[in-house]
């Protein structure tokens, strides 16, 4: 069973014979939470793939708000992208540090502002660093640019939209946490927040869908049988949810390999739904439909 869309996933042996491709732009979309030992940057320049530029998740978003890295309006998103050296004729390919866990982010944020020529590298940093492939601390300065950015709101979720679909049910949730979080057994990592999920959702922990020793993105058939498994219809619209609109974007990616609709992603996710408050919260297993 081969990918439906392969086009979205490069090797590294495509993207080592592409790096000086002018139409090809590399993109480090890695991201660490709060409190850890380094930041995503501080490893990106300590390290990355020879001319790869930084896409911080946590600044290309909108600010203005508490949430954390929320999308960007349209303006703020295309200046970044132009300062990059991202300009709308490039082929984009963007890994991450841990593999597979938030260049998925990256992929879903670009194709949501319109750029489609977007994809995530197999495996990403380290198997890229297992195969003995050339990194560098030599930070890029391209040239400037244009991107047209176009956000389209259809991939795009919000609190009061689920809220609706709690009633409705019309499209199917679908929570990248880990199970002990979605269960509600263990605390949040953000501190403040409920323990649980939303009521009537299913649960796929995002790093099911890797291989846990190559890191690679799991066969065709396999991601099939995931998201069976996990109780979700590929005929039921799909919308991703996580802690924070991360990880969602890796099952919306896994959606998108097997051509199934296009996946949604709550961008506020856990972090706006387990705030205190009016919001329904289940806790356990997933129910049974």
């Amino acid at each position: 069973m081969p990918y439906a869309h392969p086009e979205a996933l490069v090797s590294t042996e495509w993207l080592a014979a592409h790096l000086d491709d002018p139409l090809v732009r590399v993109v480090d979309g890695s991201f660490k939470m709060p409190r850890s030992p380094s930041t995503a940057r501080e490893d990106y320049e300590r390290q990355h793939i020879p001319g790869a530029v930084f896409f911080d998740i946590d600044e290309i978003a909108d600010t203005s708000v508490p949430l954390p890295h929320m999308l960007p309006d349209e303006t703020k998103f295309a200046s970044r992208m132009r300062k990059l050296g991202i300009g709308d004729g490039h082929r984009i390919v963007v890994y991450d540090s841990a593999g597979l866990m938030s260049a998925p982010r990256v992929w879903w944020t670009l194709r949501v502002f319109g750029h489609r020529n977007v994809a995530v590298l197999d495996g990403g940093l380290p198997r890229w660093l297992a195969e003995g492939r050339a990194v560098t601390a030599e930070v890029p300065h391209p040239r400037e640019s244009h991107f047209a950015a176009h956000l389209d709101k259809a991939q795009v979720r919000n609190k009061a939209e689920i809220l609706a679909n709690v009633e409705s049910r019309r499209e199917q949730v679908v929570d990248a946490r880990a199970a002990n979080r979605f269960e509600g057994t263990v605390d949040e990592p953000r501190p403040g927040l409920r323990r649980g999920h939303i009521p009537d959702s299913r649960n796929l922990p995002f790093d099911r869908l890797s291989d846990p020793a190559t890191k690679t993105v799991k066969p065709a058939e396999e991601l099939a049988r995931l998201f069976d498994e996990a109780g979700i219809d590929p005929k039921v619209p799909l919308v991703a949810s996580c802690g924070s609109g991360v990880t969602a974007s890796v099952l919306a990616f896994a959606w998108h390999l097997l051509g199934r609709p296009e996946a949604a992603v709550y961008d506020g996710s856990w972090s706006e739904w387990g705030l205190p408050g009016d919001t329904p919260v289940a806790t356990g297993p997933a129910e049974k439909r």
